[in-house]
């Protein structure tokens, strides 16, 4: 493997920084915030000042998992593996230390910065506004560390889909309505698990164009693990599943405004039929993925409208 220490007149901090912010996958906690802040609308008053430092602190600690897990990526080989026609604008990993953007040295220090701020901005939340939501950032650091860390690896040993479905839906969503309320309950429990399949959705599609180097390099995902054709019918569920249930939600009491998150069934849809005609073809599996992120922010957004909106 190629020393690090070599690309250093190479790196472009900047650069390397923002790709590892990566606003495209960064979408998925911002969706969570979202849906959490149309339920805190509707319960009362929000807060702008805890809302923002909420969305800072989270979005610090993306940087990090991303940066960290970059690391782990690296020293296993995983992002080496992948070949420029199994690389898409969603998945392939974010690539700074493999396209000389940052040294490995760099990138460590880029990941303990982004968690030293997300962990200090959650103290600050604690301490001054909600004691309680620090056990929601100790959990948080811990998925978003051992997602690719020793010694949990979770992301390697087929644990990673479901750490994101629990991360990015619930964990997320129910940790800022508690800054914002004091309390967790209503529709943004069961909406939050919802949106956090679909999320784990976008996570499994993604991980198609992957699954050849992720096998050689031993990240043994549930895609890596099924194979593909299997993965593909799974995947339909995970795509659709949650807004065959919101119906039934409804049905048992949720607000009637968050129909509006079925707005997002439409691309979800879409990416499902292409998953199960097209597992092998990367720029179809592509398609996918916009569609697949298409469909949850749509489902957060038309879900948070609608319990702001409707009473």
């Amino acid at each position: 493997m190629m020393d690090t220490t070599t690309i250093d007149s190479k790196s472009n901090v900047g650069a390397g920084i923002w790709r590892l912010a990566d606003p495209k996958i960064s979408l998925a906690s911002i969706a969570s915030m979202t849906l959490a802040a149309g339920a805190a609308v509707r319960a009362g008053e929000v807060s702008m000042v805890w809302l923002v430092l909420t969305v800072l602190g989270i979005l610090a600690i993306e940087v990090a998992k991303n940066a960290s897990g970059e690391v782990v990526d690296w020293d296993s080989g995983t992002d080496a593996a992948i070949r420029s026609d199994e690389r898409t604008p969603f998945s392939g990993g974010k690539r700074v230390i493999v396209d000389g953007l940052l040294t490995r040295a760099q990138t460590v220090r880029v990941a303990a910065v982004s968690y030293a701020i997300g962990i200090a901005i959650g103290a600050v939340i604690a301490m001054v506004r909600e004691p309680r939501v620090w056990y929601f950032g100790v959990v948080g650091v811990a998925c978003a560390f051992f997602y690719h860390a020793a010694p949990l690896r979770l992301s390697y040993r087929g644990w990673g889909e479901a750490a994101v479905a629990f991360s990015y839906g619930p964990l997320i969503a129910c940790g800022t309505f508690l800054v914002q309320h004091h309390r967790i309950g209503g529709p943004v429990v069961p909406l939050s698990i919802l949106l956090g399949v679909l999320i784990a959705a976008f996570l499994w599609v993604n991980e198609f164009p992957d699954a050849r180097a992720d096998a050689q390099a031993g990240k043994r995902t549930l895609v890596v693990r099924l194979g593909k054709a299997r993965a593909a019918r799974i995947f339909a569920i995970l795509a659709v599943g949650p807004f065959a249930v919101l119906p039934a939600l409804v049905a048992t009491g949720l607000p009637g405004g968050v129909w509006l998150a079925l707005v997002g069934l439409l691309p979800a849809l879409n990416a499902a039929r292409i998953v199960h005609s097209e597992p092998e073809h990367h720029a179809r599996i592509a398609a996918a993925q916009a569609s697949t992120l298409v469909a949850f922010l749509l489902f957060a957004l038309g879900g948070a409208i609608g319990l702001a909106a409707w009473r």
